[in-house]
């Protein structure tokens, strides 16, 4: 019987490590989540990242060098797609490189298709701006929770967001909604995801719920989790994986709703040895702390995780392959608040690696599908370079 071989794929939200080469395109030129949370913060304790050579990536020389022997492998991955949005980096990471990235509205949604939205919704609607969700939901909560007309905003990424408070419109209401934008949204006004976004609250005092809910559209073509499913593996879905491929290739979930929730689940996994990839977002770090700028929370949530890497390496068995990764960036120290065009770290370790491995900058984000599909499958994926066999297992 062949021995099982497991890939643990866990995606820190947002944890860039350098801006692209095209950035300057993109308003981002000189934005490095990583980096410049450190230098602005003056510490970032991460050890165990740092002895898997985080501090040895192309450009995060700023970084703490780890003076012990790095036990792993490291680089970074450039995105070919021309976008810094969590759909594309997810979708080019598990092998789809899209050609034409999903459309964004800088100036808000076309008259077109917001009348067209209240007519399925049978309401009018508020806002139809670029915003913060934090700061919409102060701005237009107290009319909104008057007039019954949900909050309509999106961002630099490409999506239509809905923000409604829970005892205003229902939850399975707002979800509905979404699900009337979703199918507006297609063709030349193809948007990458529509997002419910639920609060509570009362007089200007809102909050987010952890109700959000994402609706995204298909794959575009086959991805890892396709061609993993199709050959009869099983694949785990942890946070809003499921969302973002549209719970295709997909053989089981788990919507966890916050990091140390999401951590939890995915130690679980590991330890009980489910699953042939285990396949984890953990969102915090972009949602609450990313796009909030908040620099002392965003280093907080990276801490909290690294501080339980070695529960998940003790939970390793000898055939699984950890790879810990980015998206895109949002880089908190940044002017705005929206995502930036950056490098992803790339952290591998396995527990049969005998030497430290430098992977250098690969040229797209899925070099990492590649290999986990080979590290389970045994063959590539079609799209990327695995580095495998660079790792020496």
């Amino acid at each position: 019987m062949p021995e099982h071989k497991r890939a643990i794929l866990i995606v820190l939200d947002s944890a860039g490590i350098g801006s692209l080469p095209d950035a300057a395109e993109f308003g981002d030129d000189g934005a490095n989540t990583i980096c410049n949370i450190y230098s602005h913060r003056g510490r970032l304790e991460l050890p165990n990242m740092y002895a898997m050579g985080l501090s040895g990536i192309e450009g995060a020389e700023r970084l703490p060098v780890y003076d012990g022997a790095l036990r792993g492998a490291y680089g970074r991955a450039a995105e070919k797609t021309y976008a810094k949005d969590t759909t594309c980096g997810h979708w080019e990471m598990a092998g789809i490189i899209m050609e034409e990235p999903f459309k964004t509205y800088p100036q808000g949604f076309s008259p077109r298709i917001i009348d067209e939205f209240e007519k399925r919704i049978g309401r009018g609607t508020l806002g139809n701006t670029v915003a913060s969700g934090t700061v919409i939901i102060q701005e237009l909560g107290d009319e909104h929770v008057k007039s019954g007309k949900p909050i309509v905003y999106t961002s630099a990424d490409s999506v239509f967001q809905i923000a409604a408070h829970e005892d205003v419109i229902p939850l399975e209401e707002l979800y509905k909604m979404c699900e009337a934008a979703r199918e507006i949204l297609v063709g030349p006004d193809l948007v990458g995801r529509v997002i419910a976004r639920p609060f509570i609250g009362a007089n200007g005092a809102y909050t987010r719920t952890g109700n959000r809910r994402d609706f995204a559209v298909p794959p575009i073509d086959d991805t890892i989790l396709d061609g993993l499913t199709a050959r009869g593996y099983t694949t785990i879905a942890v946070g809003k994986i499921e969302d973002i491929f549209c719970h295709r290739g997909i053989s089981l979930a788990n919507h966890t709703k916050n990091n140390p929730d999401g951590i939890e689940v995915t130690v679980g996994y590991i330890r009980e040895g489910v699953g042939d990839l285990i396949f984890t977002n953990l969102v915090d770090t972009d949602m609450l702390y990313g796009h909030r700028n908040d620099v002392g929370g965003y280093a907080a949530a990276l801490e909290e995780f690294d501080s339980h890497l070695p529960e998940m390496i003790e939970a390793m068995g000898p055939n699984d392959l950890l790879i810990i990764t980015a998206d895109h960036g949002c880089d908190p120290t940044w002017p705005g608040t929206d995502h930036t065009r950056e490098y992803i770290p790339i952290l591998v370790y396995a527990k049969g690696m005998e030497k430290a491995v430098a992977l250098g900058t690969r040229e797209t984000f899925a070099d990492i599908g590649s290999t986990v599909f080979e590290h389970v499958a045994g063959v590539p994926w079609k799209t990327g370079t695995s580095f495998l066999k660079d790792l020496g297992l």
